[in-house]
């Protein structure tokens, strides 16, 4: 049992050091969004653009400080770019589902926010997977 509380504390402390290293990017992608949306960009190009920065701010803190790598740096980026690209895919959806409701086209910030919330889960447990190989 001792065991098993062991395991779910490690795996609370790798998800808040997760979140931590995600905060960091995902600022980087917010306010990118954010000016660029209010801008002459379109909110899916908008998103496009800086989930990609994000993207990579986000890499480079989980490879360093988060994950323990299991295998080469260029096979992780590539697995990683995979995921984010899932990631990705899955934010614009939301953002390009969302926009359709005026409510949410005038207000991009909870728009992109309600976007961030939902892809976080599938990210933790993809980039684990990339980075440990291991999902839980």
């Amino acid at each position: 049992m001792a065991l098993d509380k062991e395991r779910l504390w490690k795996l609370f402390l790798l998800k808040a050091k997760f979140a931590a290293s995600g905060a960091v990017a995902t600022t980087v992608d917010y306010v990118l969004y954010l000016v660029l949306v209010n801008g002459t960009f379109s909110p899916v190009a908008a998103n496009v653009i800086a989930y990609s920065c994000g993207m990579v701010v986000n890499f480079l803190i989980q490879k360093r400080y988060v994950f323990n790598l299991q295998g080469s740096t260029g096979r992780a980026f590539l697995l990683s770019l995979l995921v984010s690209l899932g990631g990705l895919t899955l934010s614009t959806g939301i953002i390009y589902g969302l926009t359709r409701f005026p409510f949410f086209n005038e207000y991009q910030f909870i728009t992109k926010l309600i976007a961030t919330g939902m892809v976080f889960f599938y990210n933790f447990y993809f980039k684990r997977y990339v980075f440990e190989r291991k999902f839980i």
